[in-house]
């Protein structure tokens, strides 16, 4: 069952200013990922019970009117608790490009996308945004803003560009 998550348009304003959204440049197929992962579930079951309990936490969070910080703290978090689980989730590379965007100011974030490339995502205070930016510059930042229009199909070609509504 799916819950809409309800956030006032001020705190999604206020999280949308303090994540930043990276393109790794890495793909990788995830079947072979999924597959790894798959196998180390199964002997993970502890690990798995507090990401899931965690997702009750990240929306508290985001409803709430507290330290909209412990959202990028719990995503620290739970990225290194899912690596626990299975190291095919990463790579060095990416390890290396979190732990520079960590040591910049980041205060946590995740690998989105099926692991060992894609997009990562920080959550990073506005005066440490810069920095971030700097630690990643070999990376492509993806700009990005929350909004509430729900899908939209996007057609482009160098001749022509139709936006159409879905």
């Amino acid at each position: 069952m799916v819950t809409p998550l309800v956030i006032s348009s001020e705190r999604k304003q206020s999280l949308d200013e303090n994540l930043l959204l990276f393109f790794t440049g890495f793909s990788r197929f995830s079947a072979d990922i999924q597959k790894k992962h798959e196998i180390a579930l199964k002997s993970k079951e502890t690990q798995l019970v507090e990401i899931l309990s965690l997702v009750d936490e990240a929306q508290k969070i985001l409803v709430g009117s507290g330290d909209l910080d412990e959202f990028g703290r719990l995503l620290d978090y739970t990225w290194n608790l899912k690596r626990s689980i299975n190291d095919s989730v990463s790579t060095d590379i990416i390890d290396g490009f979190y732990q520079r965007a960590i040591n910049a100011g980041a205060t946590g974030g995740k690998l989105l996308g099926a692991g060992g490339g894609g997009f990562l995502l920080f959550y990073v205070n506005k005066e440490h945004k810069d920095c971030v930016r700097a630690a990643l510059k070999d990376l492509m930042e993806v700009p990005f803003n929350f909004e509430n229009g729900g899908t939209n199909v996007l057609y482009y070609s160098p001749e022509t560009y139709i936006k159409k509504e879905g």
